[in-house]
Formats: C-alpha cells, structure tokens, sequence
C-alpha cells in the first residue's frame, strides 16, 4: 500500500519490547526469530484505515524495531510479520492478517469474526491448510500507544501478611451490574469496582483481598457467539499487558490503577486471575490473531513429529512454549508489569501445571518456577498456583516449590464430602481442618501454602452445593454435557428451590457449616463471591458463557440476598481476624509445645477424652472436636515477634443426620465454656453438650480468674 501518512523512522532499540513512549516518540520492537521482514502498520483514530505501512529498519538479537519520533499515544497500530509459510514445519507467517502487538498495553476495537482472520482458507482439508490472502485489519482490535503516568496515592500497597489473608474472589462484570449505587454508564468496569459503596462492603465484610477473573484482554469465542453467548469468565486471553476494553468505562488503563488505589485506600489487595498456559488462538484450525503470525514455532509447544499441530495440556487446543527465553521473558515482563505498574499485589495462575512442564513433564526446577524464585519483584508478591492442567500427570497439589500457595482441591472435596454425610472422613477431614500438613509441610512451607475454598467460580455456588444434586448448565448449549459431574453436594431434599422450610432450613444450616469450617481452618480462605448473600445460578455449574443474571450478584432483589447469612459470615471472620490460633503460621503438631505443659490441638471424642487410632477409621462416627490451645503464647508471635497469647477454643463439627452428645474437656477449675458459634441448637448441662443433626459449635474458654 502507498502510505498517506509521513512520518520520519530512526534505528530506535531492541528493548524494551512493545510500543513505548519515552515522551518525545515511540519505540517499536517485536520479538520474531524467524520472521523475513515486520511491517509496523499504523491506523486513523477510529483504527478502520490504514494509514501507514513501514518496515521496521533493524533486527538485532532476534528483535525486530524502529523509532518513530512522530507518533505520540492514542495511535492505533499493529503488525504484518513476512516469512514462510510451512505448517509441517511450525510457520504460519501470512503477511495478510494484521496482528496484534503481544506487548500491547491497550487494544482498541473488538474482534469481529470472519473467515479472514484465519491464516488458511477455511472450509479446507485439514491436512491442506491453504494459504489465505485476505486482509484480515478490518475485523481486528488494534493496539494503542499509551502514556503510562498516573499519580498515585499515598497509600503504599497493603502487604497483608499471608496468615490475615481472606481472599474474596469476584468477577468484575458479574459482580457490579445489579449493584444499584454504580451508575449506569460504568456497570462491568473496574470503575464500577471503584464506586464507594463496594470497597465499603469488602471492608465490612472484613476480607482482605479480591481476586479477579481474568482481566487481560481476551477473545469471546467463535463457537459462543454464533450460539448468542459469550465467554464470560475471560479464560482466552490474547494479550497480556492489556485490560480488556470492555472493563474499561473511560477507555484508559488509568480506569485500573485508579481501582487499585481504591481498593488499596481500603487495605485491601488485588490478586489477578492470570492466563499464561495457553492462547486464544486454539489449536491447528484457530485463527491469526497475534502469536501464531509472528513466530508460531518459538511462541507454541508444538508436537516433535507434526509441528502443524500443537501440544495441548489445557484442553483448549494449544499451550505456550516457556522453555523458549522469549516466551519466558514475555510473561514475566507481564507479570513484573503489573506488579510495578498496574501496582496489584499478587497473581493466581491459571492450569500452573502447564507452565512448569519441561518435554511433556512437570517439574519443579522448570525455568518458569526458577526464574520467579529468583526475581527479587516476583517472589515478592503473592503467588498462587492452580495445580493442575489436563494432561498426563497433570495433578501436582502440594508439588509447587517454597513461596508459592496453592488451590487446595482436597480440603474442598472433604469438606463437601463430610458435611453431605459420607463416613469414615474423620482423620482426612481434621488434617484438612489444621493446614493440610500431609500435602505442604515439607521445605519450610507453611498452612498458607493451602488456600482453603469450598466454593470458586467454576462450581456450584454456596446455595447451589445445598439445593442441587445434579448439574442443570442446559442454557450453556451443550445438552448439560460441559461442567464436572463430580460435585459432592446434597439437595437436603429437594432438586432446586423449595418451599418446605424445614429444608430451607437444613439448607441454611449446612451453608453456614462450611463457612465456619472454612473460616477456622489454617491455610488461606477463599470465599466466592455472593456466597456470603446467599446466591444461587439455577444449578448451573459451568456458567462460563452466561453474561446474564444467571452470573450476576442480585443487589437489586432483596428477595434474592440473605442479610442473615451475610451478618454470620461478618462474625466468622471478625472471630478469625481476631484470634490468632485460627490462623496459625505453622503446622500443628499435636504435641507439648516447648515451654509449656499444654498441647497446640488436641483431638476430642465425644466421651471428652482424646481421640485414638482405632476411632479415627470409624465409620459411624461423625463428629469432629478440636480443642485448640491459646495459653502458649512461645508458638504465637506477632510481626515484631513478640508471643501473643490467645483464647483457648473448642471447634465441634458434627455431620451426623442425628442429634449428639459431646462432653467438653475443662481446662481449669474456675473456667467455663462460652458458646461464640452455633448454626443448629446447642443446650449445655455441666460439661456436657447437646447438639442437634448437622450443627456446627464453636465455644471459646472463660477463666472466671
């Protein structure tokens, strides 16, 4: 094309990589080893022409790049990358297909799906792969040059220790567009997420971070939208410096950081939900968008015999190549960007296991692990891992190295399995309770290598685990076939909403039995959000695809929001904020602590003395009692290390569908036992306690001296 657009072209730098403003122009500079030529394409402000076409003068240590001391931000830009065309042999280059800058620190326009945005021509073979010579610019969001300064606050990020750390997981457009006090105009942005009356909630409500679903810029699949649905949950990302637009309400990457301010303003963390294990642009049949265009042999894990085809350990098609330095490089300088710009505080990785496999295997010396270790920003920060992927011995709890957390599917599983009734849990169930130390204490690890959930987004909601034996995700389009069939719920005894209200009831009960297990458990709670209203999906599962009400939180419905509910789980984590033997920083061991004459966590049979081997594999017993043990103030030390003595508590979980009887121990002669949680009726007559079916108690020691 004939450039309509002058503007004058220096040698500029290979670093830093993507388009940077310095203030006085704009360095271009693109990773592709085996690219030919790079065309840097540049666009009017509505990114519909192109008026400009130049070629990036310099290639230096595999980087492409060029200055352009004309181009200031708000330009819209992207790239043509020139080379062979070999499939077989991992290239797709296809001049055609415009691309998006993997650096981008913004997009602008959405992805609108057409047949020219794939490098082959659709409708052939799949052995064939023809080359496609349509333009694909007009249907492909461009990147934007952006002016990163931003003043911020006073407020130093809050650095919440990981053992006062209450994770609050929430999506930002699910979260914000029935809130009645967000305006209109900024419903499903972080804007929204900045409105007073929210960061005021989570204050309230006392958890101390909020982890976001996906917010780098992602694609709405194909397949979704020709069903009238989107991807809602944002699991496709194809830029990783960039918000997605649509959570912008002004358009600007200032929109986040001021959020960030927000929330830090309040004391409370941002954690991002980040997706680095694969790709929007699918597998071998996917379209050019960005990475498969400019280098698909480095950027992909491709298969050794058919490099036309890729490795997929994500169930999505294909999955990034973080054994090559460049890759490496692109998703740490992502990470680091975030951390010290964007300013959030922490990253949980999406399949992880993907990201540590080294030819096909997890391990955990892999360059990822190890270049975060040693990252002086990136160790930093909190790290949680999701661990596991699809493929083969993709299941990795408890196998990611020192100072990484981890989503702990066991406590989960046990926790919904032992409160729906299921014998013989009691010895997992109390490992779960006190840190899961049979999964992470090795290496110096600590209970907060565990993050404790019962519920997250891909699930059952709190409710829908209590009202539904069966998944109901017929509105996904896919005849109830997409979700995990493996829930371990109960419908107390009805499939759904009811109106008997002793089953209403049970339901509530068990509801606020998982809370208090969840939030007096050692490790990291994460609670869902809406969990804590008491909200429900209709059944559904899997709404990853329902950007609708089945997805979003009812503040508008008073009918729909348990006030009660909320209020309890208020008091949960009030209790655990402040006693500090619910949220130990190490493993309990069961024995006389050092200095004094008194265990850290006893054991209790309902007869009141201490547990045995043999009761541990009972199948009939269904009530677990731990007295835990404050009085050694040498185990409990503050930041300044100084012993901080606590309250001694006694926590007992009865799952049994009958009435029991526990007798509690006394811990003195003129002390007595104060009941601080009940979720059934709990009567007392000396030492001896009476709990209805299902009753969750927790009582705290009083020493009348």
């Amino acid at each position: 094309m004939e450039n309509t657009h002058t503007t004058r072209l220096w040698p500029g730098r290979p670093y830093p990589l993507g388009a940077n403003w310095d203030g006085s122009g704009t360095n271009f500079a693109l990773f592709s080893a085996h690219a030919e030529r790079v065309d840097l394409c540049l666009f009017d402000e509505t990114g519909t022409s192109e008026i400009a076409r130049i070629t990036l003068p310099e290639f230096t240590h595999e980087i492409w790049h060029g200055y352009l001391p004309d181009v200031r931000p708000g330009q819209r830009y992207g790239y043509r990358v020139h080379g062979p065309y070999d499939p077989s042999a991992g290239h797709r280059f296809n001049h055609n297909k415009l691309l998006i800058d993997p650096y981008a620190r913004a997009l602008k326009g959405e992805l609108i799906w057409d047949d020219a945005l794939f490098g082959y021509v659709v409708g052939s073979e799949d052995e064939d792969l023809s080359f496609d010579e349509r333009d694909s610019a007009p249907f492909i969001p461009k990147g934007v040059v952006v002016d990163t300064a931003f003043t911020w606050g006073r407020s130093p990020k809050p650095a919440t220790p990981w053992d006062r750390t209450i994770i609050y997981e929430l999506h930002p457009r699910g979260y914000t567009m029935r809130h009645p006090a967000v305006p209109d105009a900024l419903k499903g942005t972080f804007s929204a997420l900045a409105t007073p009356q929210i960061p005021d909630y989570l204050q309230d409500l006392g958890v101390t971070a909020v982890e976001l679903l996906p917010v780098h810029a992602f694609v709405r699949d194909h397949h979704l939208a020709d069903k009238g649905l989107t991807n809602f949950w944002g699991y496709n990302t194809i830029a990783f410096f960039a918000p997605d637009p649509a959570y912008l309400a002004g358009g600007e990457i200032r929109d986040f950081k001021s959020f960030v301010q927000v929330m830090h303003d309040q004391q409370i963390e941002v954690i991002l939900d980040v997706v680095y294990n694969h790709t929007a642009e699918g597998n071998h049949l996917g379209p050019t968008l960005s990475f498969r265009g400019i280098d698909n042999l480095s950027y992909y894990y491709l298969m050794d015999d058919d490099r036309r085809y890729y490795n997929d350990f994500t169930g999505t098609g294909n999955a990034l190549e973080l054994r090559h330095p460049q890759v490496l490089r692109m998703v740490t300088d992502s990470l680091r960007y975030w951390t010290e710009e964007m300013q959030v505080d922490g990253f949980r990785f999406d399949l992880a296991t993907t990201l540590a496999r080294v030819y096909g295997e997890y391990r955990e010396n892999a360059g990822f692990l190890d270049t975060i270790a040693q990252d002086p920003t990136l160790s930093a920060v909190k790290l949680i891992a999701e661990p596991w992927d699809t493929g083969p011995g993709g299941y990795q709890v408890g196998s990611f190295p020192p100072g990484w957390s981890e989503w702990n599917d066991k406590y989960r599983d046990t926790v919904r399995r032992f409160w729906k009734g299921d014998p013989g849990l009691l010895g997992e169930f109390a490992s779960r309770l006190s840190g899961s130390s049979d999964i992470y204490n090795r290496r110096g690890r600590r209970p907060w290598a565990s993050v404790n959930f019962i519920t997250a987004h891909d699930g059952f909601t709190l409710l829908d685990l209590v009202s539904y034996n069966e998944k109901h995700n017929h509105e996904n389009g896919e005849e109830n076939r997409d979700g995990s069939d493996n829930n371990n719920s109960w419908n107390c005894g009805a499939e759904g909403p009811t109106e008997d209200l002793e089953i209403r009831a049970l339901r509530s009960r068990q509801m606020r039995n998982m809370l208090t297990t969840l939030l007096v458990s050692s490790g990291v709670p994460m609670i869902t959000a809406g969990d804590e209203l008491g909200r429900s999906q209709g059944g559904n599962n899997n709404p990853y695809c329902q950007d609708n009400e089945t997805s979003w939180i009812p503040w508008d419905d008073p009918s729909l929001i348990d006030q009660e509910l909320l209020l309890f789980t208020q008091s949960l984590i009030a209790l655990r904020r402040d006693h500090i033997v619910f949220r130990r920083s190490r493993f309990y061991h069961g024995g006389v602590i050092p200095g004094t004459e008194v265990k850290d966590v006893s054991w209790i049979h309902p007869s009141g003395r201490e547990m045995e081997d043999q009761d541990w594999g009972s199948g009939s017993l269904a009530t677990l009692t731990a007295l835990i043990r404050g009085e050694a103030g040498s185990r409990f030390l503050t930041e300044e290390g100084e012993p901080e003595p606590d309250d001694s508590f006694l926590v007992i979980l009865h799952s049994g569908h009958k009435s029991t009887r526990v007798t509690a121990p006394q811990l003195s002669a003129t002390g007595r036992w104060r009941e601080e949680i009940c979720t059934g009726t709990c009567t007392r007559r000396k030492d001896r306690f009476s709990l209805s079916a299902r009753t969750a108690v927790i009582l705290r020691w009083e020493d009348q001296e």
